[in-house]
């Protein structure tokens, strides 16, 4: 067998620039272009495999770098190649860089195998997206087995994310050490400055770097002379690599795959192993991942559920302290002053299945870019709590509202679970809608904290939120009873407990002042002669 479809030669990396034209580069040209920020996206990538792609671009370059001694990206192509190919000594040739290489050789994001055939090897994986990460292989959330007319670059980035980002599958088929568990994910949130894809990737790689020393103390890795690239091992898929013995920026691998060429093109074979690559179980995911929030209490890497990063999650990762930030969401003067978004993105994992892919983007405002680089959020917490609570109020006197129309105007409804389920049902639009416009939305949390005065901004919130929950009631009466009587017993019941509930001091104070102030008023001008 010989070497094919290098990485470090060959132009298989499909890109678009800033000014939309489509090009192919080699991965040395790919960083160039990167640092000069000249890349708008890569065409072939799926939305899943997103983070992995950018984690793996700028875990490389940081290993490379770091190896090199420079601060700097370097120059030119052929610093490059001769960077990355200083990684693989052993390998002079390149091996490691192409996809297709001899089995007892590495090849990129594959394992030397020591008994050096792959006769025993018996799943064979005709297309990429087979050989994907859960969320393609098993249906859940994309048909698998469709990618028939597949190129290079579409077996590289689905290694890639199968490699650096899933879990554990079955016996012989474990996960990365960078999650909490095997039916955990690996979420990722980081600062994205604005630019194109290479101004993230450089501020990342520069993060890294910075943030070496103070990585390798927190977690016992390797300071010199750790693994770094772990494809570079021969694995005969019984024994594990210790923890302690790798690089901050290591680059992981938790699965036997090679991938084969023949008359139909690129296909791959697989097969189990005894143990995890990577022996870090005990580490509960706290592996130095630049990109993974750790919940401080628990010692545990995040793990998102199907809700995915919606607005209670999010206003946590951004402002609370439940879970310490990663080195890549903390922003410095260097992030610039405007166009600051943070990422956030991740696959939900559970046994056999998944729960989506989720993304969120959260445009951050001037003020809160100020508190953000002091490390000074209570302040934005505070009022992110505040908003928090103030949905679910309102979304709970929505909720009885609806019960009650449901429940024929009567407030007996608890032991009811179709009543319950409906009005739950019904209420999901309100909570949804204010998810959407949480942070930079009309009235949102920005719009909050950026104004002179902010409980203007929050009583006008009040007040629109008191009027869509009015209106989703109204447009629940057509799912209300029918009947003459009860019907309009149902439904005068039930905007009584809507109307009641929102002039309610213990719901919203400023709320109730508001009406009471605008009721009084009315008062004074009904009784003047």
């Amino acid at each position: 067998m010989t070497l094919r479809y290098s990485v470090l030669d060959e132009p298989l990396i499909g890109v678009r620039s800033l000014d939309g034209a489509r090009s192919r580069l080699s991965l040395p040209a790919l960083f160039v272009a990167l640092a000069e920020d000249r890349i708008r996206d890569f065409p072939a990538l799926r939305p899943h495999q997103r983070h992995p792609w950018h984690a793996f671009l700028v875990q490389l370059a940081a290993i490379a770098m770091h190896a090199a001694g420079r601060a700097e990206p370097f120059a030119n192509e052929a610093e490059w190649k001769a960077s990355l190919l200083a990684l693989t000594l052993d390998d002079p040739d390149g091996a490691a860089w192409c996809l297709i290489a001899p089995p007892d050789r590495p090849a990129l994001m594959q394992t030397p195998v020591p008994e050096g055939t792959l006769s025993a090897w018996k799943n064979k994986l005709e297309t990429p997206d087979e050989l994907d990460m859960l969320v393609t292989s098993k249906n859940h959330d994309l048909k698998a087995a469709r990618m028939k007319r597949s190129a290079p670059e579409d077996w590289l980035m689905a290694l890639i994310s199968l490699q650096t980002q899933e879990g554990f599958l079955g016996a012989g088929n474990y996960g990365i050490s960078r999650m909490n568990g095997g039916f955990a994910s690996r979420p990722a949130i980081g600062a994205m400055p604005s630019g194109g894809w290479g101004r993230r990737w450089a501020r990342d790689v520069d993060r890294l770097l910075e943030s070496r020393a103070e990585v390798t103390s927190k977690t016992g890795l390797c300071e010199q002379g750790g693994i770094a690239l772990v494809w570079l091992r021969p694995w005969n898929g019984k024994d594990s690599i210790a923890f302690s013995s790798l690089d901050p920026f290591y680059i992981e691998i938790c699965r036997r795959i090679r991938l084969m060429d023949g008359l139909q093109g690129i296909s791959a074979l697989a097969t189990g192993s005894k143990a995890a690559r990577i022996e870090a179980k005990n580490r509960n995911g706290v592996t130095g991942d630049a990109w993974m929030p750790i919940d401080v209490a628990a010692g545990k890497a995040l793990t998102i559920s199907g809700k995915g990063f919606d607005y209670k999650l999010t206003s946590e990762l951004i402002f609370g302290n439940k879970y310490r930030a990663p080195l890549t969401q903390m922003l410095t003067e260097n992030d610039g002053k405007e166009g600051i978004t943070i990422l956030a993105r991740g696959v939900t994992r559970k046994k056999g299945k998944t729960e989506g892919y989720h993304e969120r983007r959260v445009p951050i405002s001037p003020k809160t870019r100020t508190f953000m680089i002091k490390k000074s959020t209570d302040p934005l917490a505070k009022i992110a709590e505040g908003r928090v609570l103030d949905i679910k109020k309102v979304r709970s006197v929505l909720w009885s509202s609806l019960a009650t129309l449901f429940a024929n105007g009567s407030s007996d409804y608890r032991d009811n679970d179709s009543i319950t389920e409906k009005a739950t049902l019904f209420a999901k639009p309100f909570e949804q809608h204010e998810d959407t416009r949480f942070f930079d939305g009309p009235l949102g949390l920005n719009d909050e904290i950026e104004s002179d005065h902010p409980e203007d901004v929050r009583l006008r919130w009040y007040l629109d939120m008191a009027k869509r929950a009015e209106d989703i009631l109204i447009d629940a009466f057509s799912s209300g009873p029918r009947s003459g009587e009860q019907r309009y017993r149902a439904r005068a019941a039930a905007l009584s407990r809507l109307h009641g509930g929102l002039r309610s001091e213990k719901t919203l104070p400023t709320l109730a002042n508001y009406y009471k102030a605008q009721k009084d008023s009315k008062e004074v001008k009904h009784a003047q002669p």
